[in-house]
């Protein structure tokens, strides 16, 4: 579905600073709907045309039912179908009168509210409702719609949305959380009965009608900065585990503030299941530094015992068994560091780099490079491809020289250096690895999936079993190895569960 932005550049010659001004008037405006217990509807004219108007926005109310049932964004309308805008729209004024609401064959109230900005029409906030026959409204009802009004005459003005508003995040508290509503000097005209049970559980148990926020005992940073501002303030206050969002909104009248309505939202359970989280990601942390400490552990009596055994095919052994745990060891170290179960492979890689390059030596040197982003890698993921990565370069490192030469420099007296390129490219949910070397290539008529050696054997494994991937060797100037692994693979699977 298009965006406001993309509605309003497609049908309008509207500049940035109006589309900006009409997204912020969208972005909070589920608070106006609830107020006026009613849907909104934005209206934009195509092309200045004032013959017809295309809807780029929509909002139903919490707290009653829709009217509309449909979802209007993007629809053209004429001024034929909606007479009403357009004469809101030529008057540059307040329209109110009934309609007819053809998808619901019923007749229906409706509020034209011109929306400017800097003193230019630019838009038509609609206000729908059904018609309310034969019932009076309560207290509550008179003061939302009230406040709703206000909010509509500073739309009309150009004063709200307001230029800035950063008040605006996920818990930003709704209308059916609990609304104070405050007079010039800050003093309680209404409260609701949800914004009295939030000021209880803060330990608020007197009557606050008339009384300022500080005098009631609470403090009223966000009440002061609003008022002051004339910009929405935003502040959370707590009593124990109690926590209360406060979201105080300035009511403007030519610049100078004639009150304000105040959101209370009650976010203590959120707060303890946050404690919660951050409690499990310091202890899941915790699990993947001691899983590191004892791989280190496990390497390095590994490295210990290799050096006690005489040089040949045991020694050896050791030594690939103790630089495979230290490549396991690496992924948890990431892994301790963070509070996902995710780890950045491009993280990984100077390490195992590293690892294979002390495999070479003065006489007999290796350089390896890398290049490309693997990414961020579920940890189910990125363990076995260190393995794989590790067990590739050292291969290359220790094979692909041609065997039985003694003068690696080929007679020049210049060691000959072997060069390892890994390549990295991750495209959707495909991560594609190419590990080229320059060496004497692989055997002719070599297949990956006869191979007998321990380390291709793990390789071939761990791709196609544990990665659910592929695995393509070729000799091109050196040895090529390519991988294909799709990287949602485990995490798809476990969502699966």
């Amino acid at each position: 579905m298009a965006t406001l932005a993309e509605l309003v550049s497609e049908h309008t010659n509207l500049d940035e600073m109006v589309i900006t001004h009409l997204q912020r008037l969208v972005a909070g405006w589920g608070v106006l709907s609830d107020l006026c217990f009613a849907d909104l509807l934005l209206f934009v004219p195509v092309m200045e045309s004032k013959e017809s108007f295309v809807v780029v926005g929509q909002v139903r109310p919490t707290t009653s039912q829709t009217l509309h049932l449909d979802d209007l964004v993007g629809h053209v309308v004429d001024t034929d179908e909606r007479q009403i805008v357009a004469r809101a729209w030529a008057l540059g004024s307040v329209v109110e009168d009934e309609v007819r609401i053809a998808s619901r064959s019923e007749q229906a109230r409706l509020v034209c509210i011109p929306v400017r900005w800097q003193g230019e029409l630019v838009a038509i906030m609609t206000r729908e409702s059904a018609l309310t026959v034969g019932r009076r409204p309560g207290v509550m009802e008179r003061v939302y719609v009230e406040v709703f009004d206000r909010l509509a005459r500073m739309i009309s003005r150009g004063e709200y949305p307001f230029p800035v508003d950063e008040s605006h995040v996920t818990e930003t508290p709704r209308v059916g959380d609990g609304v104070l509503v405050l007079d010039a000097s800050a003093r309680v005209d209404y409260a609701s009965p949800n914004a009295v049970n939030a000021l209880h559980r803060l330990g608020l148990y007197a009557g606050i009608d008339g009384l300022r926020l500080d005098e009631a005992g609470l403090e009223q940073m966000a009440v002061s900065l609003a008022y002051q501002t004339h910009l929405p303030q935003v502040e959370e206050a707590g009593a124990g585990e109690i926590s209360v969002i406060i979201r105080c909104v300035p009511l403007l009248d030519q610049g100078a503030v004639t009150g304000a309505f105040v959101l209370l939202r009650d976010v203590s359970d959120l707060r303890r299941r946050d404690r919660l989280l951050l409690s499990k990601d310091a202890a899941i942390r915790e699990v993947h530094h001691r899983v590191k400490n004892n791989l280190q552990t496990i390497s390095s009596l590994l490295r210990i015992q290799a050096r006690r055994v005489a040089a040949g095919e045991a020694r050896h052994a050791l030594e690939e068994s103790e630089r495979r745990v230290r490549s396991i060891a690496l992924v948890h170290e990431i892994l301790s560091r963070d509070t996902t179960d995710e780890v950045d492979f491009n993280d990984i890689l100077p390490s195992l780099v590293r690892m294979a390059e002390d495999m070479g030596s003065s006489e007999r040197p290796v350089r390896i490079s890398y290049r490309g982003e693997a990414g961020r890698l579920q940890a189910s993921v990125a363990t076995p491809l260190a393995v794989v990565l590790n067990e590739l370069l050292q291969n290359a490192a220790e094979h692909a020289r041609p065997s039985g030469t003694d003068d690696p420099g080929g007679g020049s007296g210049e060691p000959v250096v072997l060069h390892v390129e890994v390549n990295l490219h991750r495209h959707d949910l495909e991560l594609r690895v190419v590990v080229r070397d320059d060496g004497v290539g692989f055997p002719p008529g070599f297949a990956i999936a006869q191979t007998t050696t321990l380390g291709l054997s793990i390789v071939r494994d761990l791709v196609e079993s544990q990665l659910g991937g592929t695995i393509a060797v070729r000799s091109d100037g050196g040895a090529v190895v390519e991988l294909s692994i799709p990287v949602a693979h485990v995490s798809d699977d476990l969502a699966r569960l």
